[in-house]
Order: C-alpha cells, then sequence, then structure tokens
C-alpha cells in the first residue's frame, strides 16, 4: 500500500508542480514546436521512470534494435496493464504518441501533458470522430512521430498470456495509410505490478519485447486483407516464446 500512496503522490505533485512547465512549453510551442515535443518526451519519461523505481519495477528490454532510427513507425502491442503505458515510454526511442481513450480529455493538466507528448484521443463509439483520430495518426507519422496502439481496445482480463483479445477494425489503418513499418511489441509481467492484487504495487521484473518490423505492403494479398490478425498472431508468437523462456 506504501508504494500505491507514494505513486499517488508523485503524480499528483508532478501535475500540480508542473503548471509554470506547462505555460513555459505552451509558448515555446510557439518558437520551436520540434524543441517543445523533445522537452515533454524527456519530462513525461523521467517521471515514468521515477514512478517505475518507486514501484520497484525492473523492466528488461528486448529486440530493441528493431526500431528503426531514421523513421516513424507504428507501435502495436498487448495491453494488460495501466503500467503498459509507463513500460512503452520508457524504452522506446524517439518522439511517439500514445493511441488513448477520449475520457482521458477530461482531467486537467493530465490532458496537457498527453496532448505535449503527441498523443491521440480516440473516441470508440463515434465512427466519424475515429476517423479523425486515424487521419491525426497519419499525419504524425508524416511527420516524423511514431505511434502507439493497443488494438485490443481495453484492458485484457484473460488469465492466459497470449489470448490476446479480437483486434479492432481498423486497428492499424495508420500503418496502411502512411506506408509506415508496424513493430509488434509484447509484454510480459505488467498487470503483476498492480492489477493482480488491486490496491497494493509490488516489486516485479517486467519484461518487454520489440519484434522485427513488418511492412504491411509486402504481405501476401490474403494476409493484407486481414493484418490485424496477422499481427495479433505473430505477437501471440512472441508472449509464448517469452513465457517458455521464463519457464526454463
Amino acid at each position: 500500500m506504501i508504494r500505491f500512496l507514494l505513486v499517488v503522490l508523485i503524480v499528483i505533485l508532478f501535475l500540480v508542480l508542473s503548471i509554470p512547465l506547462l505555460i513555459y512549453e505552451h509558448f515555446l510551442e510557439k518558437r520551436d514546436h520540434g524543441a517543445q515535443m523533445r522537452q515533454s518526451l524527456a519530462v513525461v519519461q523521467f517521471m515514468f521512470r521515477l514512478i517505475l523505481w518507486v514501484s520497484g519495477v525492473k523492466v528488461t528490454v528486448e529486440g530493441r534494435e528493431n526500431i528503426p532510427e531514421d523513421q516513424a513507425v507504428l507501435y502495436v502491442g498487448n495491453h494488460r496493464s495501466y503500467f503498459d503505458i509507463l513500460v512503452g515510454y520508457t524504452t522506446v526511442t524517439g518522439l511517439t504518441g500514445f493511441v488513448a481513450k477520449k475520457e482521458m480529455k477530461r482531467y486537467p493538466l493530465l490532458k496537457n501533458w498527453m496532448e505535449n507528448v503527441q498523443c491521440l484521443f480516440l473516441d470508440r463509439k463515434n465512427l466519424k470522430e475515429g476517423l479523425k483520430t486515424i487521419l491525426e495518426g497519419i499525419d504524425k507519422v508524416k511527420n516524423g512521430i511514431s505511434v502507439w496502439i493497443f488494438p485490443e481496445g481495453t484492458r485484457n482480463k484473460n488469465s492466459q498470456l497470449s489470448d490476446l483479445l479480437p483486434f479492432k477494425e481498423g486497428s492499424l489503418k495508420i500503418a496502411e495509410k502512411s506506408g509506415c513499418l508496424v513493430i509488434p511489441v509484447a509484454m510480459v509481467g505488467n498487470a503483476d505490478i498492480f492489477e493482480n492484487h488491486l490496491p497494493f504495487i509490488r516489486r516485479t521484473n517486467v519484461r518487454i519485447r520489440y519484434g522485427k518490423p513488418i511492412d504491411l505492403k509486402t504481405l501476401p494479398p490474403q494476409m493484407k486483407r486481414k493484418n490485424g490478425a496477422y499481427v495479433r498472431e505473430v505477437i501471440i508468437q512472441m508472449l509464448d516464446e517469452m513465457q517458455e523462456k521464463k519457464n526454463q
């Protein structure tokens, strides 16, 4: 319980005390948008690393060499924990915005920081607004900002780690329309931090693996039509391999 209270305190203090920094970044964005994005990412990554440290989380990264250094990509990962975003943001290379549910815009200050690090807000109930979000994502990728999406649409609570929920239709449209590479991402152990024993946060070892890039344009025709299912199977295989390695 102590770790949980410390994390809550850190988040609240950061959001309140960072108001002057948000004001500064507002003016910095007008002068140098690139500098503002890099600074925001550095601040958020620092805070996420602090939260992971306080939570007693050790993160092991595999396959970082699979992330291209010269182009934006679409990260596609499994989703089991609130900590998935922290682990993702502290291990990616380059500017990256996560796709979050529209309801996150309700929270002042948090919303501002999410916007500063290029997050997208998806309205899952409004098809027209969802299309706008996809177009925003395509624009970000074309401007060198990677996008991270959880195609399951919500946190997966299935007992079997590799029993992924079906990927939402259109979840890979950003990659389809922009032509960017897809990086499959598998995370193991995240739910053991918090979700598996609410409300306690417990010391945990987490592993994240970045898979080999997938170019949707090169897939056979039958796979192109079901590219979401194809990427889902790739991530399932990655999770199975990671579990097998863990049990050895």
